[in-house]
């Protein structure tokens, strides 16, 4: 999923809210630590991608399963003041009409001007509000219900889905993960042979554990969730065609999937390889190379778990030619 971005979801009217701006839409804000890392603030959750991969070619993962991270959630987005200073504009334009106004004064006990939109508990709590995904996946308009008050030290109401909570971080952060690119080293390079196994390997440098934690610092919760490549899935691009193993899924062993090829072991197995049996002709055949991930997660007060796997993959061409006999 792209970098998340939130707006609110209810009436059309412009919105100031927690950091944000006043065009229907919080502010991304990116802030450089001592360290050198990049926190980068969005929808009210604040995610650290310093650990995540990098390069030109890093994607994020697709979900194994039909699950999907939230596509709309709420968090803390509003003091009492900014609520008051949001809100009475609209009413005064008079544009949601006068008695859907008139409910939503008696709301906020407008009126009162010490204890209206809970100043006098400014300090202690926030209004809470919704953000969504910038891409607007499906879903992105279930987070419908208008800002609600939650007190310092307080969870929020039971009863709302998708209000931030350590694993709701979590799901957003899986969402912002990216991993390496799948391009897998095959020797022979080049063009391999017919009835030759291929050896195929990825460079274990690259294929280490990343990771992405997601913050709310003013509610002090944080969630990581980590990445770690499990096995490498090869499909030749061709029926005609052997795989090692023979699933074709290569495990990831001491931190590498697969084996670099050696003088010498040409006619050897290898442990993660493919060997075409019939040639590309003029052509050639579209090998997939998909890595799975085991994502994992961590967070405030112990929580932690499983969230589901995820894959990501690229597909190479392959020139495989017939082998020349020499007639003496």
């Amino acid at each position: 999923m792209a970098a998340l971005v939130c707006c609110a979801v209810g009436p059309a009217h412009a919105e100031k809210g927690f950091g944000g701006g006043t065009d229907g839409q919080t502010e991304q804000r990116a802030d450089t630590g001592d360290d050198g890392t990049v926190s980068v603030t969005v929808g009210g959750v604040v995610f650290d991608r310093s650990k995540n991969g990098s390069g030109g070619s890093v994607g994020a993962v697709t979900s194994s399963t039909s699950w999907s991270p939230p596509a709309c959630w709420y968090a803390p987005k509003y003091t009492p003041k900014e609520l008051q200073e949001t809100l009475e504009p609209i009413w005064e334009a008079e544009s949601t009409g006068y008695e859907w106004d008139a409910e939503q004064r008696e709301k906020y006990n407008a009126k009162d001007e010490k204890k209206g939109f809970n100043k006098d508990k400014t300090g202690k709590g926030y209004w809470w509000d919704s953000y969504v995904d910038k891409s607007y996946p499906p879903g992105w308009d279930k987070c419908n219900k208008g800002p609600f008050w939650v007190d310092t030290g307080d969870a929020p109401p039971a009863d709302i889905e998708n209000a931030v909570t350590p694993e709701v971080l979590a799901e957003l952060a899986y969402a912002e993960i990216r991993v390496p690119g799948t391009e897998v080293t095959l020797a022979p390079a080049d063009a391999t042979k017919v009835n030759l196994p291929t050896w195929a390997w990825l460079n274990g440098a690259e294929f280490k554990p990343v990771s992405v934690t997601a913050s709310v610092e003013a509610i002090g919760i944080e969630a990581t969730a980590t990445a770690e490549p499990m096995s490498l899935q090869i499909k030749p691009g061709t029926p005609d065609a052997e795989t090692y193993p023979a699933s074709g899924v290569c495990e990831i062993t001491d931190g590498r999937i697969g084996a670099p090829y050696e003088k010498g072991k040409a006619d050897s197995t290898p442990p993660c390889g493919v060997k075409y049996l019939r040639s590309s002709g003029d052509g050639t055949f579209p090998l997939q190379a998909t890595v799975t991930w085991a994502i994992h997660w961590t967070g405030t007060g112990g929580a932690g778990g499983d969230l589901p796997d995820g894959a990501f993959g690229a597909t190479q061409d392959v020139v495989v030619q017939e082998i020349q006999a020499i007639n003496r």
